[in-house]
């Protein structure tokens, strides 16, 4: 969908099948944003160790076999499988990146070590403990072997032309050493987003200076920041703007200017104090959606022309601290992801046994804060007893959310519910 499609969908919502801002789904609003993402198509050339968490922008092909020779896979004897009834002469030694340079004859074998080459002759390799050494340096094999044994062949793993990892994929720490099984010392990457963001509120102060009545510490800016963190973005803190309609304009102006995507939190509300609604109407195209979820019901998102006609996405986010995490993990993660032309998938979500009932309205989607853990072999979910949108730290304790979508009532001890971890592995 073109940048035409948002502009009509923002001055006549009704053009669009099912849009509706006042009772919008999570996975309507997720389908709609995909809608006017496009990648992006700058790329750059970084040495490999410098690629962690970056975006291929062409195919890693491999150049030759990997491995590229027959290697024993034990350390043992390498001979010849016809021979494996016989008393075997011990002829010499392969060791790795030291190979055995004659050819294993009739009654011969070679002594062997993990990842030589397979001497020229050999076929089978057993491992140093199943065989029974005499003192005149000759071998018996104690048991009964199969024909290539042992043995892992050139191009097992890759193969050469083959495509090792695609364009679109997210560098990961066993990717530099595959691609440096290649021999292959720079890759090209998409270029990172430019990402600026900023909260809006008369009521917001920066940590370290001292509050007056009614101001609170501005902690989505920091939230933000670390969650942006992971995702390999140019980070752009514009700090916390009041509720000032020229300095909210300029600042936004500026951000949309310089950046590909602008964040803000708070101030996409109703409220008197939130200009920020009417700006984004005279500088761009951007709807404004009262999620049917919890936490995280308001949400705007659109384009903004900044003063050089140069546009970004732009994201409205709730002021709660726990709304705009939700959100941004929801919605503003994926979009990222995309702009940035990886090939993300959403964290897998998982049936898990809950210990404790759910108070749930259908009709929306919750996504409640959650302990999981094992119990006796059996993963199970405990929700957090403060669920409120301004309980941050709900989520510093949750390693989960427990995700109940809108067709889900209350739910009893006991029964499987789904859970969307927040960590993973690597």
């Amino acid at each position: 969908m073109n940048q035409k499609n948002l502009t009509d969908l923002a001055i006549n919502p009704s053009c669009m099948e099912d849009y509706d801002p006042n009772a919008m789904s999570v996975m309507q609003a997720r389908q709609f944003i995909q809608q006017f993402l496009n990648p992006l198509i700058e790329t750059e050339t970084l040495p490999l160790r410098k690629s962690l968490g970056r975006v291929l922008a062409a195919d890693i092909v491999s150049p030759s076999n990997v491995p590229n020779h027959n290697n024993s896979a034990m350390d043992g004897f390498a001979f010849r499988f016809e021979d494996a009834e016989k008393q075997l002469k011990i002829v010499g030694t392969a060791l790795a990146g030291r190979p055995f340079m004659h050819i294993v004859g009739i009654g011969e074998c070679v002594k062997i070590m993990t990842g030589a080459v397979i001497p020229q002759g050999a076929d089978c390799v057993e491992m140093q403990e199943r065989v029974t050494t005499t003192v005149d340096e000759n071998i018996t094999l104690n048991q009964a072997v199969k024909l290539g044994q042992h043995i892992r062949l050139a191009g097992e793993d890759l193969t050469t032309n083959q495509i090792v990892l695609s364009k679109g994929h997210k560098m990961k720490p066993a990717d530099l050493g595959l691609i440096a099984s290649l021999g292959i010392g720079e890759v090209s990457v998409y270029r990172m987003l430019n990402v600026a963001f900023f909260s809006t509120g008369d009521e917001l102060i920066s940590v370290g200076k001292p509050l007056a009545v009614g101001q609170i510490y501005d902690s989505n800016r920091n939230t933000l920041f670390g969650m942006l963190s992971r995702l390999k973005v140019h980070i752009s803190d514009l700090g916390n703007v009041p509720d000032d309609p020229k300095l909210l304009e300029k600042t936004l102006l500026e951000a949309s200017r310089n950046n590909d995507v602008v964040i803000t939190s708070g101030g996409v509300s109703v409220g008197e104090a939130d200009h920020m609604k009417a700006l984004l109407a005279q500088h761009g195209q951007v709807l404004f959606w009262k999620i049917n979820m919890k936490p995280g019901r308001p949400l705007a998102y659109g384009k903004v022309q900044g003063n050089n006609n140069k546009s970004a996405h732009y994201f409205g986010l709730p002021g709660n601290p726990v709304s705009a995490m939700v959100t941004f993990y929801q919605f503003v993660q994926p979009a990222l992801e995309a702009l940035s032309g990886s090939d993300y998938r959403a964290p897998p979500i998982f049936n898990v046994e809950c210990t404790e009932p759910i108070k749930k309205v259908t009709g929306r989607t919750e996504f409640q804060r959650g302990i999981l853990f094992e119990e006796n072999g059996t993963w199970k979910v405990k929700p957090l007893p403060n669920q409120g949108s301004g309980m941050l730290s709900s989520m510093s304790v949750a390693n989960c959310f427990i995700v109940l979508n809108e067709s889900i009532g209350n739910r009893e001890t006991g029964e499987l519910v789904h859970v969307q971890l927040l960590e993973g592995i690597i």
